[in-house]
């Protein structure tokens, strides 16, 4: 079951990874760009923002599932340690421009904090996962992955709330409100739970050595 949850998680996170291309072929009608004004999508700085977002996004999606494939881990470490260099990479650009642009969301302000917070989160636990594993420190890294990759997630799960929210709300504000804060805080629930097992299991093997 987990092995099944997991290359369903790996391959949703693989088809959103390439979303950002249809924003780059339609430009502003397309998406979320609908929705902001004139002012802002003539805005360079908020341009760049936005595609630095989510392009950067679309490339720690499709690189940041393999970090937790054992195989890899263990057998092909060289190529593990290079996908994570490109991650945290794509990470750092891509949660920085986050924060910025989230002050121009849509609905206001409970939507900006929510996106803001996200991408705080975000940076945060990936500065965090790599200063450990430069230490040295294997556990902890792996637990700041989990938060880390758990956020970035949120790209997958928007994509799923907020077109059922939408239709169930008949509003994309109502909807895109929600999805602000939905979109990321149970994954980081989830990814809490994940952490307490892998705890749980550290402390066994540690036990049995």
């Amino acid at each position: 079951m987990k092995k099944t949850l997991f290359i369903l998680l790996a391959a949703l996170a693989i088809l959103v990874s390439f979303y950002p291309l249809i924003y780059f072929i339609n430009g502003k009608d397309f998406g979320l760009l609908q929705s902001k004004n004139e002012s802002i999508l003539s805005s360079r700085l908020w341009s760049i923002g936005f595609y630095t977002h989510i392009t950067f996004g679309g490339i720690a999606l499709l690189t940041g599932w393999s970090q937790f494939v054992a195989k890899i881990r263990t057998k092909r470490v060289k190529l593990h340690r290079l996908l994570g260099k490109i991650y945290v990479l794509a990470v750092l650009l891509s949660s920085v421009s986050a924060m910025y642009i989230a002050f121009y969301a849509t609905g206001g302000l409970i939507p900006s904090v929510g996106f803001g917070l996200l991408g705080i989160v975000w940076f945060t636990s990936t500065v965090r996962a790599f200063l450990h594993i430069r230490n040295g420190q294997v556990d902890a890294h792996q637990k700041m992955m989990i938060y880390s990759y758990a956020a970035c997630l949120a790209a997958v799960t928007l994509r799923i709330y907020l077109p059922l929210l939408t239709s169930a709300f008949q509003d994309f504000i109502k909807a895109y409100t929600l999805v602000a804060w939905l979109c990321w805080v149970p994954n980081i629930v989830v990814a809490y739970f994940l952490v307490k097992q892998l705890e749980k299991k550290n402390a066994l093997a540690g036990e049995v050595k």
